[in-house]
């Protein structure tokens, strides 16, 4: 599972890491919760673009908005399965840029919240699926969802699940908008070598889901790496 992740690289960076023709107007966000709107890469007019979607994917047959908070995540084995993910994952595919994500361990009577990043810096990139509501006489929403798959080692010390971490070399295949074949890009889904990241244990303050500033991210203990 995916429940908390932060987009707090500069704007230059990830312009110019993801191929971004404009520099976005990108806010740093230390500990985005579901329901809240973030930065999600997609192409646009043959460009790719970064736009601000509502995280919690809401499926376009969706009767209420609701159901999004039960798809922020979108498990990579059941993708081609479910009604709710099968057309985006033909026609909607998107890029989820992010400094690192939060997860949580039991360790003692607490649980302590983990900061996972790239061992060598730098952002990365989840996949993720993007859809379009259009409610009745209300404006429409456009959500997104981000893809899971089983935890590598490291990982799985701490949670069963983890995101869908695309190397960069397989951006541009999965973003393809000529490709609407979404079966030839599940290979792409899966887990990170064991290798690429590393956990610091933060604040506690991540824990409210409507805090958000730098110190979510104060180390309170030793770096644990894969």
């Amino acid at each position: 599972m995916c429940g908390r992740f932060v987009q707090a690289t500069p704007a230059e960076v990830i312009a110019e890491v993801f191929g971004l023709d404009e520099v976005p107007a990108l806010s740093p966000r230390f500990n985005l919760a579901p329901t809240q709107e973030a930065g999600v890469i997609r192409v646009e007019s043959g460009q790719r673009r970064l736009v601000w979607l509502r995280w919690g994917l809401i499926p376009s047959w969706a009767r209420k908005a609701q159901i999004g908070q039960r798809l922020i995540n979108a498990r990579a084995e059941t993708l081609a399965e479910k009604p709710a993910f099968r057309q985006a994952l033909s026609f909607r595919r998107c890029l989820v840029p992010a400094t690192g994500f939060y997860e949580w361990k039991q360790e003692g009577r607490v649980k302590v919240p983990f900061f996972f990043q790239l061992r060598r810096g730098g952002p990365m990139a989840f996949a993720g699926l993007w859809e379009r509501w259009e409610p009745p006489q209300a404006p429409a929403v456009e959500s997104f969802t981000i893809i899971t798959t089983a935890a590598n080692a490291f990982v799985g010390s701490f949670h069963q699940r983890m995101p869908a971490i695309l190397p960069e070399e397989a951006w541009e295949r999965w973003l393809d908008p000529t490709n609407r074949n979404g079966s030839t890009v599940l290979p792409l889904l899966r887990p990170a070598p064991d290798d690429w990241l590393e956990a610091v244990p933060v604040s506690r303050k991540v824990n409210n889901p409507t805090y958000d500033a730098p110190d979510c991210l104060a180390p309170v203990g030793a770096v644990r790496s894969g």
